[in-house]
């Protein structure tokens, strides 16, 4: 009804709820794509993804409309529901009516066109160096691969249970709402505030007999720090990524559950994760993220493009299938990041701007990551220009200089800002 199919993009507003699970499920089972939107984000973040990916619609609920419209500047016709928010029309999740539409499973025959691997999945907007936002667009090839393998290293069947409780607009949500389903498995959706409380997601756990669930180190040391010991029986394996794993965090899991605890490494650009490594907490420094996963090839490299020896630190470049196509309406930012490779005529490689070495362990080389090449942080899983915040506040006219920083302190990493009038 709305004209979706492949490579139309189809804006998702909704907090973490069962439908947006079902908006999510919609569009791709339709062709389109999805590009998830935080209904707790800025109005103006919002309204700049709207106007830049151009969706043919915007699904949302209720009560995430009546929130994210309550500002009179948002640009919002129509009364009650909003009908249209920045010229995108709105539908409603809880309120649309179904009953007239067949039950059957959506095949290429009931689509606008059949859908390719390389047609795009979805598309997550991440942080921009310039204060804006860019769309990574990801196609079904890249997230299908990632999803088969997955389940084949960690497998689930009828008996597991994933607690899905990370933000839609960080990919990583996509393990919790397509691993167990695609297996079989329960799928349980935290509220939407649940992930930042350490006794709720216990709670939980223990109620629905979760088997599998994600963190970002950060919050699995506050987890652990706040779980007691043999307290979550059922927990069987947990996949962290997005941050350095300290040993000492592991350690700290280990001795309130014996779920083992995965290190993955991936940026937005290739689809989750590309590395994995099963982590111990006897490892020194951080924990390695590992080696590549199927259909994925990792170069260690120069700013000659060649190969670093062993144990030197370089720059990481990705290559395979689980590469994103370039970043929506930004060819130049594409062509900057993802480079012909000088190993495979006609292969491309996602240049990721971290640093990384080739190390033993147990004889076998890994992957040990180092930190970043330019003013790129990774933030309580949050992948963050602090270019993006100093033109926040230098777009304030009682500022005329900013600077942002991580900086620890007793309540772990905070950011903080220094300002000139």
């Amino acid at each position: 009804a709305q004209g979706v199919g492949p490579e139309s993009l189809v804006g998702l507003l909704a907090s973490r709820s069962v439908d947006l699970v079902v908006g999510m499920y919609a569009v791709v089972a339709a062709g389109g794509a999805y590009v998830p939107l935080d209904p707790a984000h800025p109005a103006e973040r919002i309204g700049y993804i709207l106007d830049t990916a151009a969706p043919v619609c915007l699904l949302s609920t209720t009560a995430d409309l009546q929130a994210v419209t309550a500002d009179a500047d948002s640009g919002v016709t129509g009364g009650g529901t909003p009908v249209d928010i920045a010229g995108v029309p709105v539908s409603a999740l809880d309120t649309l009516d179904t009953s007239g539409f067949d039950a059957a499973p959506v095949t290429d025959a009931d689509r606008l066109a059949p859908v390719r691997a390389s047609n795009t999945a979805y598309v997550i907007f991440t942080s921009g160096s310039t204060g804006r936002p860019k769309g990574v667009a990801v196609p079904h090839s890249a997230i299908a691969n990632q999803v088969a393998w997955m389940l084949s290293q960690y497998p689930m069947d009828a008996s597991d249970v994933y607690l899905q409780k990370t933000a839609t607009t960080f990919d990583v949500s996509l393990w919790g709402y397509f691993l167990p389903l695609a297996a079989g498995a329960h799928l349980v959706v935290a509220t939407p505030d649940g992930h930042r409380d350490p006794e709720y997601l216990a709670q939980v756990i223990v109620e629905r007999q979760v088997t599998v669930t994600d963190f970002v180190p950060s919050m699995l040391t506050v987890f652990a720090a706040h779980t007691a010991a043999g307290s979550i029986p059922s927990l069987e394996h947990v996949f962290v990524i997005g941050e350095a794993l300290p040993p000492e965090t592991v350690t700290a899991m280990h001795a309130v559950s014996d779920a083992a605890v995965h290190n993955l490494y991936g940026p937005t650009e290739a689809a989750v994760s590309i590395t994995y490594w099963q982590a111990t907490g006897a490892e020194t420094g951080s924990v390695p993220i590992g080696v590549p996963q199927w259909n994925s090839r990792v170069y260690v490299l120069d700013s000659r493009l060649r190969p670093v020896p062993e144990g030197v630190t370089g720059e990481l470049y990705l290559a395979g299938d689980q590469l994103a196509r370039g970043y929506v309406t930004r060819p130049d930012l594409s062509s900057d990041r993802f480079v012909a490779s000088p190993f495979d005529p006609g292969v491309r490689m996602y240049r990721t701007g971290d640093l990384v070495r080739w190390q033993r362990v147990d004889g076998e080389p890994v992957l040990e990551y180092l930190g970043r090449t330019d003013f790129q942080v990774k933030f309580r899983g949050q992948r963050i220009e602090l270019g993006e915040i100093e033109s926040a506040f230098l777009a304030q006219p009682q500022v005329s200089q900013a600077a942002v920083t991580v900086a620890a302190s007793q309540l772990g990493e905070q950011l903080v800002a220094y300002v000139v009038p």
